[in-house]
């Protein structure tokens, strides 16, 4: 479970986020969406450990993450623009993050990449890919090692339709595994029909929430 306790964080003495209270259980997916600069992003860096909030809490599995100094364990996440190496190919730069922990072997990858339609560019290199590809690509760095908790930051801009449909699907199968998914987005048709969850945040503030299924 990842809980936000009355989350509030300033950056250059600009509220960002206010008064943040969630919480996401295992086995679902949840959306938070609202319009480019709303502070979704935000709350997702509070919760992978990458922006000390001001005040409040954020615990994951009853573990203060910021008391504690520590990431969030068994968590991946894809937010903004990921770092890859541009002169190493997709494969390469996946095979380094599986050294980092070696939990699973490079054969776990292959599937994904099939399933996404990233065969004919996985041995070329990432600076050569397209805005989608690069986009499934750290989708499946996600996805390959089968963390607990999974989240996402815009994913499926710039990626195409037969490919959305596949993520949608492996992420749903993912929740019935009992996984925690948190899709951030500022396109509704992204989540719809996807999430249990949506949490609409504006100005750093959650407006509104509602239950999908």
């Amino acid at each position: 479970m990842i809980t936000l306790k009355d989350v509030n964080l300033m950056i250059n003495k600009t509220p960002i986020l206010n008064n943040i209270n969630l919480e996401f259980q295992e086995g679902k997916i949840y959306g938070l969406i609202g319009r480019n600069g709303s502070g979704k992003s935000m709350i997702i860096k509070t919760i992978c450990g990458f922006i000390k909030p001001n005040y409040g809490t954020v615990l994951v599995d009853n573990i203060d993450i910021y008391k504690e100094n520590s990431f969030p364990n068994d968590t991946r996440a894809f937010i903004d623009t990921n770092a890859f190496f541009p002169d190493l190919t997709g494969m390469e730069n996946l095979r380094l993050l599986l050294k980092i922990q070696n939990k699973v072997s490079e054969g776990a990858i292959i599937p994904l990449c099939e399933k996404l339609a990233l065969i004919p560019y996985i041995n070329k290199k990432y600076k050569t890919y397209s805005y989608g590809t690069k986009q499934k690509l750290g989708i499946i760095q996600v996805l390959m090692e089968n963390p607990k908790i999974m989240i996402f930051d815009e994913p499926f801009n710039g990626v195409e339709e037969s490919s959305i449909e596949k993520i949608r699907e492996i992420l749903k199968q993912k929740k019935d595994e009992g996984h925690i998914i948190i899709i951030a987005t500022h396109l509704k048709e992204d989540i719809h029909n996807l999430c249990d969850v949506i949490y609409k945040i504006d100005n750093g503030l959650i407006v509104n929430s509602n239950t999908e299924h």
